[in-house]
């Protein structure tokens, strides 16, 4: 199955259910923007700048998945987007009107769609836009030829550039993870997939999604930690953390494998101390069917295999509330 096929959504709205259905951006705003244009190009998106903004494609997609801006200051999450189905926005402006949570438009915006707040103080918009989220399983690579090495172990010399197919999930500090669940449930109309106590927490969209969509992981506060990118392979999991250490990009988690997801990871550490992650073959969650959360210990629910987990790797570098 193509990657288009993967984004498709003709057919994966889950009947008589309210809910986002994806992420459909990130926005962030950090010191310099060169940095951010510099990193993200090592890393295979696409970049489209103006002044002190970029706006981040991947490879042969449409779709803007994420904004950076400059703001001469400290990295900070700005507010994140979700898409919504048409037909389901008057009963998302009832419900947070009614909840009182409603908020007015974030300035680097455009200011179309419905603004909220969470309890953790990150706005949020919900804009009617087609859904980018997975609505089948990510394909799996092709198997081996029997004369493998040109095919499947080219010459260093000759290794293509990796390019992420799309943004899978969006993780976030919080300080209360249960909060944030009980929210994102009411709210939003994500479900629960899995967790480790009030530790991390992972949640999914019934219309059809990647084991995670949006997921927390307890802080002293809110912020951005990591935004995970789809890729077509182990193989392209590998190169991509060696694309970006040859770009001077030397710090990083991984590579190796998920237990809640499945997926195997590399997390590239960008300038400002967060991350941006390649992902392959992640647990998919049909609309057609319940996904059974689990509650796992810790040393259960966070990786399989892989290197010692760096001591920065859970470190809040936001320091303030979002703008």
């Amino acid at each position: 199955m193509s990657p288009a096929a993967v984004l498709a959504n003709t057919t994966s709205r889950r009947a008589g259910v309210m809910a986002v259905h994806s992420v459909d951006r990130v926005v962030f705003s950090v010191p310099e923007i060169t940095a951010a244009e510099k990193f993200y190009t090592a890393f295979g998106l696409e970049i489209k700048r103006s002044g002190q903004q970029v706006d981040l494609y991947t490879h042969g997609h449409p779709h803007c998945w994420m904004t950076v801006f400059a703001n001469g200051q400290a990295k900070a999450l700005q507010y994140i987007r979700f898409g919504i189905y048409a037909e389901d926005i008057d009963a998302f402006r009832q419900k947070i009107e009614a909840l009182g949570i409603a908020c007015e438009p974030h300035p680097l915006s455009a200011g179309d769609g419905l603004w909220l707040r969470s309890p953790d103080g990150v706005t949020m918009q919900l804009v009617v836009a087609d859904k980018v989220s997975p609505s089948a399983k990510t394909p799996s690579a092709p198997a081996r030829p029997e004369a493998r090495r040109e095919a499947m172990a080219p010459a260093r010399s000759r290794s293509a550039k990796v390019f992420p197919r799309w943004l899978s999930h969006v993780l976030l500090f919080t300080p209360d993870v249960s909060r944030m669940l009980a929210f994102c449930e009411e709210v939003l109309g994500l479900r629960l997939s899995d967790r480790s106590g009030d530790l991390v927490a992972f949640m999914h969209t019934p219309h059809g999604s990647d084991h995670h969509l949006l997921a927390f992981v307890k802080s002293d506060g809110a912020g951005l930690h990591h935004t995970s990118w789809d890729v077509g392979s182990l193989d392209e999991v590998g190169e991509g953390s060696e694309q970006l250490r040859i770009a001077g990009f030397t710090e990083g988690w991984g590579v190796g494998r998920h237990v809640l997801g499945s997926n195997y990871f590399y997390y590239a550490r960008d300038p400002w101390g967060s991350f941006a992650e390649y992902s392959f073959d992640i647990d998919f969650v049909s609309p057609a069917k319940d996904w059974v959360s689990g509650d796992y210990a810790p040393e259960d629910s966070f990786y399989l295999w892989g290197p010692a987990v760096p001591e920065w790797f859970v470190v809040n570098t936001e320091h303030t509330a979002p703008a």
